[in-house]
């Protein structure tokens, strides 16, 4: 009997689903399990950064979702059912060795380049449907929670391997099914636990997380700009003030990011936090398309094309912001003002788009230039606003603010 206890506490079944989160600090194993998407997200954003067309972006676009998919339910599976168990452990290990591998195969120009990539992905759909589907084998009342997920996880896999067998033609067709499904249960989960009377919301260590895995994207956005430079033969002065000011842009990008989104909750109800998730994949794609161009930005001699890709990476970005802002919580006292600050970041976004309704034919340095100023220009009024504020309710600044 102590045997069958202790080989049970050893083996550790998943925590039983619970919609009251206890705070909990990130742990070591996630931080690791983080560590392998840094890998994957490397691979494929340098994968673009060679395959800089129409062709290579779509491919971005198609793979990068499924990535954070995978991410995403990984995730929330250990912040819902995790535990120091050894299948916890297991399990983790598992996602890791599929993703390493995904890593592997999504830049390895071969004639099965996608075959294998679909592979890939169908062993990681496939292993995720059974995360979901065997917390009910332990807890019987997740099942009536996790069919969604088992339903069109499946529906999923079944349409990623039609697309190995179909012409390439319907790609456009089942790849935006596939991610309608890997998407969609969580909607139909809200609306069980509404009959049930429970709400969930995402947890602090999972709002933690999200800004963890944006940290890997802005560190893509540092190495395109190192890349960059790598690339050109002669390192001139004027090329180490190009340098400056592209990584200055990433800061003042993550300056942005950080000062509106960071130390904040999401607000409460499972459909919100669920949109806040889906909201990340514009912002954290735009941000991919960023740092892909700066791996070239600085050997380039056009410069036109790329200069019109920044403009809409950049507004993407900062209009990801504002949506993202208004599904979060702040205090009280600033319910004045984030109305306009969000209205002030979204205009700063369709600044950058109006640039390339102008034609300036601007040097690199003088576009980076230009960029910076107008940031820091959005920057200087984020931070009036807030310490105004401040200053008008009597409040000391934060010790931390980013």
């Amino acid at each position: 009997m102590i045997l069958k206890h202790v080989s049970s506490a050893w083996w550790g079944p998943p925590k039983k689903f619970d919609t009251n989160h206890k705070e909990r600090r990130v742990s070591w194993l996630e931080l690791f399990f983080d560590l392998v998407y840094v890998i994957a997200i490397s691979r494929i954003t340098h994968h673009l950064a060679v395959n800089n067309n129409e062709s290579g972006f779509l491919e971005y676009i198609c793979l990068f979702p499924l990535i954070y998919w995978g991410w995403l339910n990984g995730s929330l599976h250990h912040d819902l059912h995790g535990n120091q168990g050894l299948r916890t452990r297991l399990m983790t290990l598992w996602q890791m060795m599929i993703i390493a591998a995904l890593a592997i195969v999504v830049d390895k120009e071969t004639e099965d380049h996608h075959q294998n990539i679909t592979i890939v992905l169908i062993v990681m759909q496939l292993f995720i449907t059974y995360q979901w589907w065997s917390v009910g084998l332990y807890d019987k009342d997740h099942r009536r929670y996790n069919w969604p997920y088992t339903l069109f996880f499946i529906l999923s896999a079944g349409l990623m391997a039609l697309d190995l067998v179909v012409s390439a033609n319907w790609l456009w067709v089942i790849i935006p099914l596939v991610i309608f499904c890997n998407y969609c249960p969580p909607f139909i989960a809200h609306t069980l636990l509404r009959r049930s009377s429970k709400e969930l919301n995402l947890s602090s260590s999972m709002f933690e997380r999200l800004g963890l895995f944006t940290i890997i994207i802005f560190g893509e956005l540092v190495l395109g700009v190192v890349n960059g430079i790598a690339e050109v033969e002669n390192l001139d002065f004027y090329i180490w003030i190009d340098f400056a000011l592209a990584i200055s842009l990433v800061f003042a990008l993550w300056w942005i990011f950080f000062t509106m989104i960071a130390r904040r909750e999401a607000k409460r109800n499972f459909a919100r936090a669920t949109l806040l998730e889906l909201l990340y994949i514009p912002t954290l794609i735009s941000l991919g398309f960023l740092a892909s161009g700066l791996s070239s930005y600085f050997a380039e001699t056009s410069m036109e094309s790329i200069q019109s890709l920044f403009n809409y990476s950049i507004a993407a970005f900062l209009l990801c912001i504002s949506l993202l802002i208004g599904l979060l919580e702040y205090p009280a006292i600033f319910s004045s003002i984030i109305r306009n600050m969000r209205l002030s970041i979204a205009l700063t976004g369709f600044v950058f788009i109006s640039l390339n309704a102008i034609s300036l034919e601007l040097s690199k340095s003088g576009y980076l230039l230009t960029v910076i100023l107008i940031l820091s220009i959005e920057i200087a009024y984020l931070n009036f606003v807030y310490y105004r504020k401040l200053s008008i309710e009597g409040i000391e600044p934060p010790d931390d603010q980013t």
